[in-house]
């Protein structure tokens, strides 16, 4: 009677089973996987939304690319970037989420498969089955920082592979892709007819800013046809709002059918609202004022959990050079899932590596976007839960 698409089996996992039943209990738990910024204590500037209350919004205008105006603004943000984006090769959606499900519609059909990258936020299964493609994982190798091979990629492109994802900064490992690293990339998408789906929510928030090293993103044109991702829910910390973006590059003839495509697909849906789309030209020129709380935090984070982490000699913090995340490798003599289960009992939630397929060795995954006194509080409680 019901899709394939969805799961014939919602069973919790023991960790979600506990914390339900400690939360039933009244149990104080602090979360250390706290990834929504409006949960987590950023005030928005004083009269900022009211910038909603445009009375050109009342009116609706249904392009199914969004508001030229709205498509300005994101065009003149990637500028910051160092890349030239044309207004009209921009897409507006109402989430990355949807960006991903439009995409994958554009790009497949059902059976097809998308090349994603493991260790990574796990959505991808779920979106691309819900549009009935199959993921097909890539891993990310490490050796004192993460990277992607071109040469991986390759061997797993089939005759079914029609696009390779990227995140950029990745989450949870915070790793960048670098400049050689994405010339590979796009020179092998190009070479054997793939599209890159870049999502760039996280690239805002990295660590060194004079790290001339990493790609700044994939939204410049190139000789592969790629579709870089943004959105107002982490380059703002504005999840609320509901807007995200697609900014497509790449060979103009197939670029332009791309985009042809995608207004189809966007057109059928016009999810994306228009007091938001008049809001967004304000909202990103204030985007700096909105960051610098949260990127203030993620380092304060940082350097707390990195010297908590030095004081236990058995765990090791991995590098991360952007995004919202930090991993902790602890002694293998239990699994993540074990140690994320005793660090519950001791009031801290946190992921347990193998929630992101992270399927080697002991990780926990810390989020650094929690409210410094909860993060204190959690850390000596959390360093006992990764050594026990």
């Amino acid at each position: 009677m019901f899709s394939s698409r969805t799961p014939s089996d919602f069973a919790e996992n023991a960790l979600s089973v506990r914390l339900r039943t400690m939360g039933s209990a009244g149990a104080l738990i602090l979360d250390l996987t706290e990834s929504n910024p409006t949960r987590a204590g950023f005030a928005v500037p004083s009269g900022f939304l009211s910038r909603l209350a445009d009375p050109a919004a009342t009116h609706y205008s249904p392009d199914p690319r969004g508001l030229l105006s709205a498509r300005q603004a994101v065009a003149r943000d990637y500028e910051t970037r160092g890349a030239r984006v044309d207004p009209e090769h921009v897409i507006l959606t109402a989430s990355s989420s949807e960006s991903y499900s439009l995409l994958f519609k554009l790009l497949g059909n059902p059976g097809d498969e998308i090349l994603v990258p493991r260790p990574s936020y796990p959505l991808f299964n779920f979106l691309a089955e819900l549009d009935g493609l199959q993921v097909r994982p890539y891993p990310l190798r490490f050796d004192h920082e993460w990277h992607q091979s071109a040469d991986t990629l390759a061997g797993l492109i089939t005759g079914k592979t029609r696009a390779a994802v990227v995140v950029h900064p990745n989450n949870p490992t915070g790793s960048f892709l670098k400049v050689d690293e994405a010339k590979a990339l796009v020179a092998l998408a190009a070479e054997r007819g793939l599209a890159i789906i870049a999502d760039e929510v996280f690239a805002d928030f990295a660590f060194d800013l004079a790290d001339r090293r990493r790609q700044a993103t994939f939204a410049n044109h190139s000789d592969a046809l790629c579709f870089a991702l943004g959105g107002l829910s982490k380059s703002c910390a504005l999840p609320q709002m509901k807007l995200g973006w697609i900014a497509v590059s790449g060979p103009a003839e197939l670029r332009d059918e791309a985009l042809s495509r995608l207004e189809f697909i966007a057109d059928h849906y016009l999810s994306v609202g228009t007091p938001v789309q008049h809001a967004l030209p304000g909202i990103l020129e204030d985007k700096a004022s909105l960051q610098a709380p949260i990127l203030a935090r993620l380092k304060r984070n940082l350097a707390a959990l990195s010297s908590a982490v030095a004081r236990r000699p058995e765990l090791t913090l991995l590098p991360i050079e952007g995004g919202w995340s930090a991993m902790v490798q602890c002694p293998a003599t239990r699994s993540d899932e074990d140690r994320a289960l005793i660090a519950l009992e001791s009031g801290i939630l946190v992921h347990p590596g193998h929630f992101f397929d992270i399927d080697a060795g002991c990780h926990l995954v810390v989020s650094l976007l929690p409210a410094p006194e909860i993060f204190d509080a959690a850390l000596t409680p959390l360093m006992n839960a990764a050594v026990r």
